[in-house]
């Protein structure tokens, strides 16, 4: 991995503590079966899960795709290791998305959830995830805050978190042209942080 990313040894301390931390795996799955509508997912499709973690959501993203299947990637060891542990259906991969390559055209569905801040290079991340969407695929940024009250968050952190950032209203389009991707839907209230993209139509 990359050991200049400071982020990485942050989170392998945080690994062994994680699952006790909140939001919890109930919080978290039970806000996304809210948004189920939104999420629109769908069986048989090929998603992946950026930023998994220890796996706390994994094993319901699985469930709702199958017989499709989930890749889970972060790139935290640690995490990947606790993740595994737990048996879930689903493939653990320990990646930087910011320098390691996704694959070309695999997925139906790249969620980012609860961890777009952290990328360091968000546009170098954006590029990876629009070259390995499906053609019809959907990029989607999702969080159980707002921007504004996630980015107040990171800013009362120590450690190297302090200055990561959820893009904020029209800093989204820039990001996203850069990569080939346009925003379908952008929703950005107290208790909730949606975007969902698509692959710019040429």
């Amino acid at each position: 991995m990359n050991s200049e990313d400071p982020r990485i040894a942050y989170f392998d301390s945080l690994a062994a503590t994680w699952d006790g931390q909140e939001p919890s795996e109930a919080t978290m799955t039970a806000r996304l079966s809210e948004r189920a509508d939104l999420l629109a997912l769908r069986s048989g499709q090929v998603l992946l899960e950026v930023g998994c973690g220890t796996g706390k959501t994994t094993a319901w993203l699985a469930a709702r795709v199958a017989p499709g299947r989930v890749t889970a990637i972060d790139f935290a060891p640690e995490m990947i290791t606790r993740a595994r542990a737990k048996g879930v259906d689903a493939d653990f991969v320990c990646r930087d998305v910011c320098r390691d390559d996704l694959g070309s055209g695999l997925y139906d569905v790249i969620l980012c959830f609860h961890s777009f801040p952290h990328f360091r290079d968000q546009p170098a991340a954006l590029r990876r995830f629009a070259e390995a969407l499906k053609p019809d695929g959907r990029l989607i940024v999702m969080h159980i805050f707002s921007s504004a009250h996630l980015n107040h968050f990171h800013a009362t952190l120590n450690g190297p978190v302090n200055v990561d950032r959820l893009p904020v209203g029209d800093q989204w389009r820039p990001l996203l042209a850069g990569a080939g991707l346009e925003r379908t839907t952008h929703i950005d209230s107290q208790t909730l942080f949606f975007l969902d993209a698509v692959r710019a139509r040429r």
